[in-house]
Formats: structure tokens, C-alpha cells, sequence
């Protein structure tokens, strides 16, 4: 039977892919996350993120972890966050990973394999990032001292890597909840290490790793200590050069 007013099956199952692929995206943008985050984020009750959380988990578009915790660990057990699987990156823009791997792999192969094979890819990761650091220097170099991580990270938004910057014991954290090239960064580490290299440069500070996507972390987190900033723009001069 079907009631007056009733809603078509074939809407309701619209509806729900598309508040689905909301709530991915969601952990796409924040990181991992936990069921009362997603919820106020969205909108909406805490049982409904669970079902779709359930149906997200059961298509391994996400899975559940344990919160990783920095520092000092606080009493209580460790809230759980879920989190895209390689899967569920997959479906976000991680296009042609094949052909920059096979590429990379000719790069290092050409130059004659062993370190001069590495030396040689570095070369080519440190010239990728020059090239986007060009945009990267403007936004930081146009902001005030206090404010430059988070200009940092709004413009690597605006290259797809949903970057935020929050507070952190005597420093800030730098987040990348996205990354186009983790499977490609999987098997060549350069690229994270010329990418760690230009934030240095570009903040004007030591800045230290302390996750990636592409080591199986549920987001890219560099840790950026507070530090006086009369160097930066020395130091932001090198960027995009070879900051190492």
C-alpha cells in the first residue's frame, strides 16, 4: 500500500547516497572523525551518521581506528574516529597514479638506479613543489605573523589537499586531510620530504613531520613550534628554489 505524500523508494535511496557521500566527504575535508563530530558538522542525529557509517564501512569506504593522540595521553579509553580507506580515497581525484609511479620509476631507473636514482627523483619532487609554492609564498608572505600557517593551508586547500591549521601545545599543527598523490608518495617518499622542506622554508622555521596519509595516517600532520618570525622572509625567499 502506499500512503498519500509517501516519498518514491528510488528518491529515498537518492537521498541517502547523497547523504552518504556527504559524510565522506565531511571526513574527507576534517580527517578522521568521531560520530559526534560528523553529526553537528551535518546536521543531523548521531544514530543517523552510525547507520551511514555502517553502510560507508560495509562498501570499505571507511573504517574504524582507535584516536591517535599526541603527547600526553589523558584517562579514559581513546574515542574511536573513522576514517577514508585507500578505497574511499580513491573515489576523490586520485587520478593517474599509475602513470606518475611508472614515471617516477623511469626518472630514478634513467639516472642510473641506487642514490643517484633517488638523488634524481628528489630533483624532480623539489621542482614539483617550487612550482606550487610560488602560490604558496604570496598568501603566507600577505599575512599577518600570527596568521601564516593558517594562510599556508587555505591555499593548499585551494590545490585539494583540505588543509587546516589548529593550535597545538607551544606551536601549531598543519593538516592535510587530503592528499592527490599518497599512492604515488607511498612508494616515493621524496615528494613528502621535498613538501616538509617548502613549508619549512616558507614559514621561516623547523617544522617536523609527524604523519602522512601516505604511511597509512589518517591525515598528513606537521607540527610548526611558535618561533620569532623576523627570519621569514629570508627564509620564504628560498622557497621554491631548493630549500634544503
Amino acid at each position: 500500500m502506499k500512503y498519500e505524500g509517501e516519498v518514491p523508494q528510488e528518491d529515498v535511496a537518492t537521498g541517502e547516497r547523497s547523504t552518504r557521500n556527504r559524510v565522506a566527504r565531511s571526513i574527507l575535508d576534517h580527517g578522521p572523525s568521531t560520530v559526534a563530530d560528523l553529526a553537528k558538522r551535518l546536521g543531523l542525529t548521531q544514530a543517523a551518521v552510525r547507520r551511514h557509517l555502517d553502510a560507508l564501512s560495509a562498501d570499505a569506504v571507511v573504517e574504524a581506528k582507535e584516536q591517535r593522540v599526541y603527547g600526553a595521553r589523558t584517562r579514559g579509553r581513546p574515542a574511536k574516529v573513522f576514517a577514508l580507506t585507500d578505497c574511499g580515497r580513491d573515489a576523490f581525484d586520485q587520478s593517474y597514479d599509475s602513470l606518475a609511479a611508472d614515471a617516477l620509476t623511469w626518472i630514478s631507473r634513467a639516472a642510473g638506479g641506487g642514490e643517484q636514482g633517488e638523488a634524481a627523483v628528489t630533483a624532480f619532487a623539489r621542482a614539483r613543489i617550487a612550482a606550487q609554492a610560488q602560490a604558496y609564498r604570496a598568501a603566507v608572505d600577505a599575512a599577518p605573523p600570527e596568521q601564516r600557517t593558517e594562510a599556508l593551508a587555505r591555499a593548499l586547500s585551494a590545490d585539494g589537499y583540505a588543509a587546516t591549521a589548529r593550535s597545538a601545545p607551544v606551536g601549531e599543527q598543519l593538516c592535510q586531510h587530503h592528499c592527490p598523490v599518497a599512492h604515488v608518495a607511498e612508494k616515493f617518499p621524496q615528494l613528502c620530504e621535498a613538501e616538509t622542506e617548502v613549508f619549512s622554508a616558507l614559514l621561516g622555521t623547523h617544522v617536523q613531520r609527524l604523519a602522512t596519509i601516505a604511511h597509512g595516517d589518517g591525515v598528513c600532520t606537521t607540527y610548526i613550534p611558535k618561533t620569532s618570525q623576523t627570519s621569514h622572509s629570508a627564509s620564504a625567499s628560498t622557497a621554491g628554489r631548493n630549500p634544503a
